[in-house]
């Protein structure tokens, strides 16, 4: 399985000609299957993906992780070049996302709604576990035994006039099972990055980890690296990681750089952080 990173926040070291910006975008080639798991903030994505030498009319499948722009911004792009592939997804938020910062500044953070219109034909939703491709699983209502990311008390849901709490119900995770192990990819981890990969290990009980790849939500506010928890939470979290059946762990985005070193402290070479344009092999 091989995975490009077309969208991170940092721009790739190797080429200079590659776009940046907050979110996250991944193509995975697996057993002659090409996946798009989310599509970044923009069609930079698209852009990228002529210079990473990937295809986008030729993707046959499309997973969005959740209803934020930051992940789902270049779905119009991605429909306008790409004549075929369903875009699996979650159920519609209870409520339109916003953002509140600074406990005063109110931002829409949700996915142009007009898509879900334009391009009703292209989305499958996603209300069960669902195999959307062989030995590729589509997984919602994450497990809650965790508690989920600080930074999440930024994020909210407007219904009517009022904000409430983002439950995160539209989130999913998704995993491929390869070689008798699995690769899971989590997005932003809003519901935490412990949940996902427990719901990913209670519906393959007894099934190694090769690898988790996504961003874990440690930041407080983006586009800032500030920490949302303390050195102390993201240490034991590091820790709890490894005490999983998690081979290898590749990370950005919404992890941020602040927490990422503390992570890597404590996780060693059992983590890699990715930034725009990175290829690798799992």
């Amino acid at each position: 399985m091989r995975i490009t990173t077309l969208i991170e926040n940092r721009p790739g070291k190797a080429d200079s000609s590659l776009v940046a910006e907050w979110g996250l975008s991944l193509h995975i080639a697996f057993n002659g299957h090409e996946i798009l798991f989310d599509t970044g903030a923009s069609g930079a994505f698209a852009k990228n993906a002529g210079h990473l030498s990937v295809n986008v009319a030729s993707i046959g499948t499309a997973v969005l992780s959740h209803y934020h722009y930051d992940h789902g911004g270049g779905l119009r792009r991605f429909l306008e070049l790409n004549s075929g592939a369903k875009v699996h997804l979650g159920e519609s938020p209870n409520g339109d996302c916003f953002a509140k910062v600074f406990g005063f500044l109110k931002k829409y953070i949700g996915l142009d709604k007009a898509l879900l219109t334009d391009y009703s034909n292209r989305f499958e939703t996603v209300r069960e576990p669902a195999e959307i491709l062989p030995d590729v699983f589509v997984l919602p209502r994450i497990l809650c035994s965790h508690p989920k990311p600080a930074g999440n008390k930024h994020l909210f849901l407007k219904r009517e006039d009022a904000l409430v709490p983002d439950d995160f119900a539209h989130e999913i995770v998704m995993a491929i099972k390869e070689d008798g192990k699995l690769v899971v990819f989590t997005g932003c981890s809003h519901n935490g990055i412990l949940n996902m990969v427990d719901t990913v290990a209670t519906a393959f009980k007894g099934v190694p980890i090769k690898a988790v790849i996504g961003g874990f939500h440690l930041v407080a506010i983006p586009p800032f690296n500030f920490m949302a928890g303390s050195k102390r939470e993201v240490q034991d979290l590091a820790k709890a990681i490894l005490d999983y059946p998690v081979e290898m762990t590749y990370t950005g985005h919404c992890t941020g750089a602040n927490a990422f070193g503390v992570l890597k402290s404590v996780m060693g070479d059992r983590i890699i952080d990715i930034q725009t344009g990175s290829c690798f092999e799992v």
